[in-house]
Order: C-alpha cells, then structure tokens, then sequence
C-alpha cells in the first residue's frame, strides 16, 4: 500500500517538475473567466468550512480538489489540501499534495514543511521527515512557543525511534476483524473475556441510540457493541447493546472482567464525561453507576479504565491537576465498604510529558499494557508494556511491543488474551478508518538448521536427502491458570448463581469474590502464577465446595474447566477439604488450612443441629497399618481443630479410613494425590 501512495507521489512531482506556482488571478486565465469564478466560489465555500476547525477539515476538501482541478499548479491550494487530508481519515493522501506544493514554491510559508514532514513522517519516510521537520525547526525556534517546540522535538525523534524499531519487526499476523465487527465507520477500544469469548467495543455509527452528531468532532456519537465467540471461532455480527448501558449521550466501553460479567464505560454525561460501571445480572446488564469522586474528577477527563484481574483495583487514565503529562494513569483500590479509594499517580516510570492511553492489565496481574505518545514512540500512539515487582512496587521500563503492531499512526486500545497468543488493538485500516484488529504472536523465528559434514562431502551426482526437524520455537505464554465451568445442584442439575472465594493460602487472606452467573451458572476466575489458592464455593442450604490450585511461579499458561456440582445439606451428603494440608507423614495442620478450617467452623456455627463425621483417607503407599493409624490421627486433629474455637465435642466424630476408600487410582502420582484426602459427612441435621 506504501508502495502505491509513493508511486502516486512520484506521478505528481513528474507532471509538474517544470510547473512554475500560479496564482489565482483574473489575468492568468484571461481564456476561462468562468472557470475562475467557479473556482474562486469553491475557494470561499471550502475556506468558510475550514475556519471551523480540524474537525471539519475534512468537509473543505471536495470544495479544494474542485479548485485544484481548475488550477492544479497552485502552491498554497495544495498546501491547503494536504492539511486538509491530514485532518482526516485519509490521511495518505495529502503526500503528492504538499510534495507539489514546496515544488512550486520553495520559500512557502515554512509551516507547509511541517505539514510535509508530517505526511513523510506517516508514510514512514523518517529521513525526509526529519529534513522536512528540520526546515520547519527555525521558524518554531523563532515562534518560542514552547508547546511548538516540544512537539516538534517529539516528531523528530518519533522518526529516529521509527528507523530502528522498523528495522527489527516483530513476527505477527495483524488482521481485520472482518465484517461482522467492522463496518464503513470507525469502530474502536475492543476489550474481551479472559477466554476470548466476548468482545465489546465502541463505535460511531449512525443507528447511535441517541442519534445525534458530536458538534466538536463532526462524527456520529459514540455507542457500545458487543460480539461472541461462535463454534468455528468466528466473531458473531455485532450488536448495540441498548438501554441502560447506551443513552442519548457518548457511551464508550473501557475495561471488562475476565469473567466477563462486569464492565467500565465512559458516559458524557455531564462535564467531560466519567467513568461508570455495569453489572451483568443473567443475560441483562444493569443500570450504570459512577465509580464515584475519587476516580471521577469534576474537571477532568477520565476516557478509558481497566480492572486488576481479582477486581480490587482499577487502573484508569484522566487529565485531573497534579499529573505528569496530559493524560496519566492512576489506580485507585477498593476499600472493605467495596468504594473506590484515593487516586494514586502510577509514577514517572509509566507516565510520561505526552499522553497515556487505553491502559489494559493482564489477566497474570503483573503486565500493563498502554499507549503513550512518549517514550519511544514512532508516531503517534504507539503501545507499550510494563511488568509490576510486587516485591518493591516497581514498574519496568516500558517496552515498546514493536512494528508492525505499533506504526507511525495512533495504536491504541491494545488488550491481550490471557495466554498471550492473540492481542487486540484499534488502528487505521487501508480505508483510513479506524478498525479493530487481532494480533497473533508467532514466537521467535526457528533457528536455521544445516546439512552435516557427511552432507557437505556429497556428490552433486549423489546427493544425500536426509529430513532434520528443526528445534520446536515455544511461543512464551501467560504464566496464570484460567479456571472456569458451570456450578449446578447435585441432584437436580440446576445452574445455580454461587459465590467463589478466591483464598491466598499461605497469607490466610481472601484475595478476591466472585459470583458465578444467575442464569447460565457459568464462572471464571484469572489465577497469576506463584500461589497456592484455595478456591471455595458457596451458596446458602448447600455444602460448601473447595479445590486446591497450587501454582509454582514457572507455571505454563493453563485453561482447567471445572463442572461443580453443590450438594444440599442433607444426611448422607459428604464433601472432600481439599484444602486441608499436613506435614509430611505428620498429623500435624499446616498454616495453610486455616480458611479451609474456617469455613467448616462457619457451617457448624450456621447450622447449630448439623453433625458430621471427618474421615481421614491416605494413599496405598506403606504398611496398611500404617496408613491407618495415620489417617485416624489426621481426622482426629481436624476435630479437635474445630472443637477449640467452641463447637460442642458431641457434634463432631473423627474416623480413619486408610487406604480402604480410594477415590482414584494409586498408580500415579496424581491418583495418590486425590486419595490423600479429608472429607466430611453429615450424620445429622
């Protein structure tokens, strides 16, 4: 496509290398007085739409290309012409405009080489960009408008930054969405699910739920869309989502839950909009709240957030007094009350003298991914990432992810599934829309793989076909588990809505709650690797479930899809404390079992009547004999346990079942580790 534009570049100059600037004034089209007059009509029809704005720069260029066609060898209508298509979607064409116009007239108003400069800059030209931009340099130093001078500082160095990250790119595959998702509008900002099943986004089409047009900007107003992962992996046709969630003013997405069932929009409101949040209640979404005055300022704008993968922090982007740049990102943490807190600056290391935008964090709940005009950008916004040391709260130098993800346009938005392997982000499509695009991390490249030495001595005439397999190159994913399914009722197989209890095990601190979903039962829950989690699941007049995922910090990227099944509480009913720990060949609790103990505890003080039975189980690996007493002392020390805290003796009974009642195979390690195991009965109600 470069090539193309460059070829029209070209065709330009060559037709008009020996024209010389002609003004538009009766005695040089004595022949076409008529022509003259439409031209000069159009002039004044194009300049009165021009002197509204950028915004509506693009509205002047019909009026300008009629002109032009009249007189094509005007230097300060194609100049004009060229600031116009920058302005606009279309922006690869001013190129051929301004090439002719500083052809025609070298000594031009000096902002016409920024004008050039800036096209170059666009279509990756670096060096004539920076000649461009440098000629422009004098004028800016002589204007001492400081704002002029920092952003033409920015440029040229955006050029220098261009020429070396487009010298190492990056092996992707960036494609269009498609039709389904975009249209001849601009769609923009996608966030999804964890498991990439939900894809939301915002657009300006003229169907908006208020129907208006954006007077600032020109453009349709801003609505939300939603899209599913189908079968075939395809992204079904694009939906508004409707009231509540769309009103008659701006409504733009932001950030989503990993599960999926809470989302952040930007509303404009009131002010200069604010950031509001959605629940997801079945298949309905709720009305919109605030977030409240500690992320919303009175003054401020707050265009874009995210959530942190357990949902007690939201990192959000605002231009509110105080910052570093113009727009910064802040994090704001939720309190007991479940409020938003204080803003707090995310610090220098992330934020720069430019703009932050479309801040998105990970699902490992480490990396941030944004967009920035600083650091080394190569025009534009460009994308960025960071990893967070929890250890001393520090942020890594931003990494730029590389061309041809970022180019010399505006890359924004930018969201990553929770493997790693497919991003997606808004950038300019070949159209000059903006469009939402997927990225597909290939790795690195596989090393080149050569003959051997027998090979090399072969003959020409006998050559030695030998097939080598070159070295499998692993794409580096996430280092999380996605753990999700469906909670339903034991016996009847209902979906049940149930709250999951995400508990750091060793800290003995409950790290995050969720709710599976009323209608569907459907729940998904972001695990980052280097934690040993307890996960306990619950729901009024039903046993509480519990699973142990015990994730080393080398941990690969996993999806486990777990189906739970509730049981009521009923005589006979019996559950296993998955996350009950022992020392090794030892009766004796690990620190780690406390929320789990504690859980019991709740239910036998909820439930004054019940009583149980807690049974002790081990693997076949010793002396039977072994094993039984073992087991007898494991379950002996749960109850004796619970009955401290104050629960009556008489409620509970301890009972040791060896390796009688194994519940998987002892072959494996695996199977052992299931057997190993305490679990509860009910006796009584």
């Amino acid at each position: 496509m470069l090539r193309k534009y460059i070829a029209i570049a070209i065709l330009f100059l060559s037709t008009g290398m020996f024209a010389q600037n002609v003004e538009f004034e009766k005695s040089n089209f004595k022949d076409n007085k008529d022509g003259f007059k439409a031209a000069k009509k159009n002039i004044e029809e194009g300049d009165d739409i021009y002197q509204k704005g950028p915004m509506f720069f693009k509205d002047a260029i019909p009026f300008y290309i009629k002109a032009n066609e009249f007189n094509p060898n005007n230097a300060a209508l194609n100049m004009r012409i060229g600031e116009c298509y920058l302005a606009s979607i279309y922006t690869y064409k001013a190129l051929p405009f301004l090439q002719k116009a500083v052809k025609l007239n070298p000594s031009i108003d000096s902002y016409g080489y920024y004008l050039l400069g800036k096209s170059y800059h666009l279509n990756e030209q670096f060096d004539k960009a920076i000649t461009a931009y440098s000629r422009y340099q004098g004028t800016a130093m002589a204007n001492q408008d400081p704002f002029v001078l920092q952003e033409l500082k920015l440029r040229i160095s955006q050029c220098y930054n261009g020429k070396k990250i487009i010298k190492k790119p990056i092996r992707v595959f960036v494609d269009n969405l498609g039709d389904r998702v975009n249209t001849k509008y601009n769609e923009y900002a996608a966030v999804i699910s964890a498991d990439e099943s939900v894809l939301i986004f915002t657009a300006r089409r003229p169907n908006s739920t208020g129907g208006k047009i954006d007077p600032m900007l020109n453009e349709n107003f801003e609505d939300i869309y939603i899209s599913e992962k189908q079968a075939d992996g395809t992204w079904s046709e694009a939906k508004n989502m409707g009231e509540p969630v769309n009103t008659n003013d701006h409504d733009a997405n932001s950030g989503l839950s990993a599960d999926g069932q809470r989302f952040l929009i930007y509303m404009g409101k009131k002010g200069m909009g604010d950031l509001y949040e959605c629940l997801l209640e079945g298949d309905t979404w709720g009305k919109p709240e605030s977030l409240g005055k500690n992320i919303n300022g009175k003054d401020s704008h707050e265009p874009s957030a995210c959530y942190s993968p357990d949902g007690n922090l939201i990192y959000f982007v605002s231009d509110k007094p105080g910052g570093y740049g113009d727009h910064d990102i802040y994090i704001s943490r939720k309190d007991e009350k479940g409020k938003w807190g204080t803003a707090e600056n995310i610090g220098t290391t992330i934020n720069t003298p430019y703009s932050e935008e479309g801040v998105y964090m990970h699902p490992d709940g480490k990396t941030l991914y944004f967009s920035s005009q600083g650091h080394n950008s190569m025009g534009g916004y460009d994308i960025f990432k960071s990893v967070h040391n929890a250890e001393d709260n520090t942020w890594s130098t931003p990494e730029n992810i590389g061309y041809p993800v970022n180019t010399t346009g505006d890359d924004v938005f930018f969201v990553i599934s929770a493997s790693g392997r497919h991003g997606y982000y808004t950038s300019i499509s070949e159209e000059g829309l903006r469009d939402l695009f997927i990225v597909t991390f290939l790795g690195e490249e596989k090393p080149m793989v050569l003959n051997n030495e027998d090979n090399l001595l072969a003959s020409v005439a006998a050559p030695i076909k030998e097939v080598v397999v070159a070295p499998v190159v692993v794409v580096k994913e996430a280092q999380l588990t996605i753990l999700k399914g469906v909670i339903s009722d034991y016996l009847t197989k209902e979906v049940l809505e149930a709250e999951i209890e995400i508990v750091d095990n060793e800290a003995n601190k409950v790290i995050a709650t969720f709710k599976s979903n009323s209608k569907t039962g459907k729940y998904l829950v972001s695990l980052p690797a280097g934690k040993n989690y307890g996960i306990a699941v619950k729901k009024e007049s039903y046993l509480f479930h519990s699973e142990n995922f015990d994730i080393p910090k080398t941990a690969a990227f996993q999806t486990v899809e777990k189906n739970i099944e509730l049981k009521n509480l009923a005589v006979g009913n019996k559950i296993v404390l998955k996350n009950i720990f022992f020392d090794l060949d030892k009766a004796t609790l690990r620190p780690e079992s406390t929320a789990e103990l504690n859980r019991l505890i709740k239910l036998m003080n909820d439930v004054p009547t019940l009583k149980i039975e807690l049974g002790g189980h081990t693997d076949s690996q010793g002396s039977s004999s072994y094993n039984q007493s073992l087991s007898e002392r494991r379950a002996k020390a749960v109850v004796d346990f619970v009955t401290k805290t104050g629960v009556a003796s008489g409620r509970l009974v301890s009972a040791g079942y060896g390796e009688e009642q194994p519940i998987a195979t002892n072959d494996t390690k695996e199977g052992r580790q299931l057997n190993r195991r305490t679990e509860f009965k009910i006796l009584a109600l």
